[in-house]
């Protein structure tokens, strides 16, 4: 048995994205080629960097310089989408307090999206979400090391913290452990933003949770991609990239080029991976054209070979390093 796995990186559907979904509802945000790459999966996963919700006040940080909150309609385009699961543990879940929060729950429940790594209590966010795929049982896991400020507690809404200098936490290796599923996918929001490459902290927690049992890492948070690295039976996509936003682009790590990344998991675990070459116009997002996807590639090339995994071009789309990919 084998299904595929899509996953995309941050998904920001506020500021200037939930703008132009409040003039227009049905104004398309992605590219016909990439909803139906997207869709072609048995799951589709992502991160989803802000909150659903028309309710709540900002955080209340003086040192916080970006707040993110999407509206309600949000929820059904990421249906429309395909998404199947989200993964709200980051840094812009609590952007508008608990009550934005909590609406986004909901908002993604009347969807029929699940969602981790967030919730009203710590136990709701380091809950694992198990969800069936082409008969396969994933179970998804979502964390964050930032900010600790959103941490949840006993009786306080916010994230799945975790402190990635430390020690593999008791319920996470549970969660990886205990879990009744046939992969546990981690997709953590971890490390800084704009960097080429995972920060040595990053790289130390991975083999941790590699150690621990993880079949499949799929990271976030520096908003340009990273490499993938094969240990053993498992896989570590250490940054997927931005997805959709309205950000500024830096000129050298170009964060405005990405990846959709698709992912053949089999029942020893995952067996091919390729990803298609994205370009992030303001709040919309296409499949790049040759001259970004060259780009793209050269630059996967070189992320990825660091960690010994090779790279190559078929039809348009990037094969990364497994060892089914002919």
């Amino acid at each position: 048995m084998t299904i595929r796995v899509a996953l995309a990186g941050d998904t920001m559907l506020g500021r200037g994205v939930a703008r132009r979904l409040l003039q227009d509802p049905d104004r398309p945000l992605f590219a016909p080629e990439v909803t139906a790459a997207a869709r072609g999966a048995d799951l589709f996963v992502l991160n989803l960097e802000c909150c659903i919700s028309a309710r709540g006040e900002r955080w209340r940080d003086p040192g916080k310089p970006f707040f993110f909150r999407a509206p309600p309609v949000a929820a059904e385009r990421l249906r429309e989408l395909g998404v199947d699961t989200v993964t709200l543990a980051n840094n812009h879940a609590l952007d508008y307090g608990s009550e934005a929060l909590a609406d986004t729950c909901a908002h993604l429940d009347r969807a029929g999206i699940a969602w981790v790594g967030a919730g009203p209590d710590e136990v709701t966010a380091r809950r694992p979400q198990v969800v069936k795929a082409g008969g396969m049982r994933v179970a998804i896991v979502g964390f964050a090391d930032h900010p600790p400020a959103f941490a949840a507690g006993r009786d306080r809404p916010g994230i799945a913290h975790v402190d990635l200098a430390r020690e593999v936490p008791g319920w996470l290796r549970n969660a990886i452990d205990q879990v009744d599923a046939d992969l546990v996918l981690l997709t953590p929001h971890w490390g800084p933003n704009m960097v080429p490459a995972p920060v040595p902290q990053v790289r130390r927690a991975a083999q941790r949770l590699v150690d621990a049992g993880a079949g499949l890492i799929a990271g976030h948070s520096a908003h340009v991609f990273h490499g993938a690295a094969q240990a053993g039976d498992s896989l570590v996509l250490y940054d997927l990239g931005d997805f959709i936003d309205d950000y500024a682009v830096e000129e050298t790590l170009r964060n405005d080029l990405g990846l959709l990344w698709l992912l053949d998991i089999g029942d020893q675990g995952p067996v091919r991976l390729e990803a298609v070459p994205l370009a992030l116009d303001f709040c919309f997002t296409r499949v790049a054209k040759p001259h970004e996807a060259a780009w793209i590639a050269a630059r996967l090339r070189r992320a990825c070979a660091e960690f010994g995994t090779a790279v190559r071009e078929r039809d348009g789309r990037l094969l990364v390093g497994m060892k089914e990919v002919g």
